[in-house]
């Protein structure tokens, strides 16, 4: 069994719903979902001019390999209604494979551990919920130390829905 660290997002349309609906479909073709952070709320990243995210750490037991794992989760995103245009753009899901075991990953369409988590709050924020001591393998740091090191400012929350 594997363990694959994943981080999903998005910011379009009922982002908590989407969120859900990726957690249902991974934990049927994937694996397992062992762990989920709360969700956080995060200003966008690249292109500002767009709708606040909503992002979520997992933590998947997996039977299946790296590339069969984003196989997995790009037909994923596509069910739930992702389109591809520009990089940054709006989306409904986002399913990022972060780490896989202790692997480095590099080939043309995958890059284990995802090559900008180091640089970005808004996935190491849930990350810290689900797995702060996990260590980075090229950078040997945990978690809690690369967000005590992240260069990001951009805010980043918890999420709390709001109630009618």
């Amino acid at each position: 069994m594997n363990t694959a660290i994943l981080l999903i997002g998005g910011n379009m349309g009922d982002r908590p719903k989407y969120l859900q609906e990726a957690v249902r479909l991974l934990g049927e073709r994937a694996g397992k979902v062992t762990l989920e952070s709360a969700m956080y709320e995060t200003a966008p990243w690249g292109d500002v001019q767009q709708p606040d995210y909503l992002n979520q750490a997992l933590v998947l037991e997996t039977p299946l390999s790296a590339v069969q794992l984003l196989e997995v989760t790009l037909e994923a995103e596509r069910e739930i209604g992702r389109i591809r245009r520009l990089k940054w753009d709006s989306r409904v899901i986002d399913i990022d494979i972060i780490f896989f075991n202790r692997e480095v990953i590099t080939l043309p369409h995958l890059k284990i551990p995802h090559p900008q988590m180091q640089n970005r709050r808004f996935v190491l924020a849930p990350l810290q919920e689900v797995i702060p001591d996990w260590e980075h393998p090229i950078l040997q740091l945990t978690v809690n130390q690369l967000l005590e090191v992240c260069p990001d400012p951009l805010p980043v929350h918890k999420y709390i829905a709001a109630t009618h």
